[in-house]
Formats: structure tokens, C-alpha cells, sequence
């Protein structure tokens, strides 16, 4: 169901018994809330989402994160049941989609701010002239 490292979960920069715990904890809550939800065979990249969430808490605000992973879900969804494309294949395309969002609004974020240190003298000289 779910592989790799969470290292954004909690007690996971504690290292050792407690990134097992982490991981435990979100295994153990992954399998039984997809047992609720009735989709116990659906596969979960746990990483790749909290990854993403990640990625959208730092570039937006903290919560776009549970946004983005629910908005992903969702379209990801949709998609399957409308034929579009299988579960895996949608969810893949949704999460590239939002990913080079982040990526364009890091880019433009991180121009603005060597604009405004590298600018910030210059255009003081402008104003005066």
C-alpha cells in the first residue's frame, strides 16, 4: 500500500524508532480509512502525496496542502469514472499538472525577491531624479 520515507510526517526528523512509528501511523490510518471508505484495494503512494502536500504548503500557505491532495483526488476520480483515464494514469497527470503550478509560482516568487533586493537601490535613484 504505501512506500518509501515520509520524512515531512511527524516524529520523522527524530530518526529511528520514531519515523517507524511515523510510518506505522499512517499505514495503520491509511489501511483502516480505506477499509471504511471501501476502496481497501486501491494503492497509496504515501510519499508522493505527502510530498506534494509538501511542496503546496511551502509555495502557497499551509493549507493548499490538504487542498491540492484533495483537489488531485478528486479530478483523479472523475476521471476514472468517466472513462477519461484509469485511477494510477489520472492521478499521475493531476499530480504533474500541480506540481508545474508550484514550480511556476516558486519561479515567479523567487524572481520577485532578487527583483525587489537587487532592485531596491536603483529605483530610489529613479524617484529622485
Amino acid at each position: 500500500m504505501a512506500d518509501g520515507r515520509t520524512e515531512d510526517a511527524p516524529g520523522a526528523q527524530a530518526g529511528g524508532a520514531g519515523q517507524d512509528a511515523a510510518r506505522e501511523a499512517i499505514e495503520d490510518w491509511v489501511r483502516e480509512l480505506a477499509h471504511h471508505l471501501e476502496i481497501d484495494d486501491v494503492e497509496l503512494d504515501v510519499d508522493a502525496v505527502l510530498g506534494l502536500a509538501g511542496q503546496a504548503a511551502h509555495t502557497v500557505v499551509r493549507p493548499a496542502a490538504p487542498v491540492t491532495t484533495y483537489l488531485i483526488g478528486y479530478v483523479s476520480g472523475l476521471a476514472e469514472a468517466t472513462g477519461q483515464a484509469d485511477r494510477p494514469t489520472a492521478s499521475r497527470a493531476a499530480s504533474r499538472v500541480a506540481a508545474e503550478l508550484l514550480a511556476r509560482r516558486r519561479d515567479a516568487r523567487d524572481a520577485q525577491e532578487a527583483g525587489d533586493a537587487g532592485g531596491s537601490g536603483d529605483s530610489a535613484g529613479a524617484q529622485d531624479a
